[in-house]
C-alpha cells in the first residue's frame, strides 16, 4: 500500500459483518434493481416515468455503498484491539474534553462501532489527527476548519470492545 492509502482497523466481527453486507448486495441487491429499472423501462416514456426515477436513483446508491465496502475492506487490517497503553490510535474509545465540552468517542471507522452510540472521529479528521499518537493526561490543540484553535485534553483512552 502507499503511504497516501488510508487504512482502516477492522475486528474480524466487523470485517465480517461487511464482507456478508457487500456480497448481499452483490448477488442480490444488484440484480434486483436491476430487475425493477427493466421493469420500469418496459412501461415507456422515461421522462414521465417516476419509478423509473426512483429505481435509478436507488442503484446510484447501491453503486455508492458497493464502492464504499470494496474499498474499506480493500485497505482494512482486521485483527485485535490495539493495547491497552493509554495511547491513542485508531481502535480506541477515548475520553476527553474537547473545546470545554467531556466527550467520549471512537478513533476509527463508523463501521466498527456500528450498532453504538458511539460518535466516531476519523484519525484522518482534524480531531483525530491531532490526538493519534497522544497519550492520557496530555493536552493538544488543533484548527477547526473555521480558523479557529480548539484545545483537547486527553482522559483516557481504551481498545474498543465491540
Amino acid at each position: 500500500m502507499s503511504e497516501t492509502t488510508t487504512v482502516t482497523w477492522l475486528t474480524q466481527e466487523a470485517h465480517d459483518r461487511l464482507t456478508a453486507e457487500l456480497a448481499q448486495l452483490t448477488t442480490e441487491a444488484r440484480p434486483e434493481i436491476a430487475r425493477k429499472i427493466e421493469s420500469a423501462r418496459s412501461e415507456g416514456d422515461l421522462k414521465e416515468n417516476g419509478g423509473y426515477h426512483a429505481a435509478r436513483e436507488e442503484q446510484g446508491k447501491l453503486e455508492a455503498r458497493i464502492r464504499q465496502l470494496t474499498g474499506l475492506l480493500r485497505t482494512a487490517v482486521v485483527g485485535e484491539a490495539p493495547a491497552d497503553d493509554g495511547v491513542v490510535e485508531p481502535g480506541m474509545v477515548v475520553e476527553a474534553t474537547v473545546a470545554g465540552d467531556r466527550m467520549t468517542f471512537l478513533v476509527g471507522s463508523r463501521e466498527v462501532a456500528d450498532g453504538t452510540d458511539l460518535d466516531v472521529y476519523s484519525d484522518k479528521s482534524p480531531l483525530g489527527a491531532a490526538i493519534v499518537g497522544r497519550m492520557r493526561g496530555e493536552t493538544t490543540s488543533y484548527t477547526a476548519p473555521n480558523g479557529r484553535s480548539i484545545e483537547v485534553v486527553i482522559h483516557d483512552a481504551k481498545p474498543f470492545i465491540p
